[in-house]
């Protein structure tokens, strides 16, 4: 059996407050990965295209203040 499948398989005989806590714990580890992924993406300038665009918008009057 795979561990995958055992964690399952563990999962499934939590009760409803430790399902939450876990469901929360995985929520914010994704969460902390989108960040760390953006956060490397924007070091490596792999996110510059974008402020590129906002400016091009911006020169044609197409982007709102906020």
């Amino acid at each position: 059996m795979s561990t995958v499948s055992k964690i399952k398989e563990a999962i499934e005989t939590l009760t409803e407050n430790d399902y939450v806590q876990l469901r929360q714990w995985f929520l914010e580890k994704d969460w902390e990965k989108w960040d760390n992924q953006i956060l490397a993406d924007s070091e490596a300038g792999t996110l510059d295209f974008l402020i590129k665009e906002a400016f091009e918008e911006k020169s044609k009057g197409k982007l709102k203040e906020l």
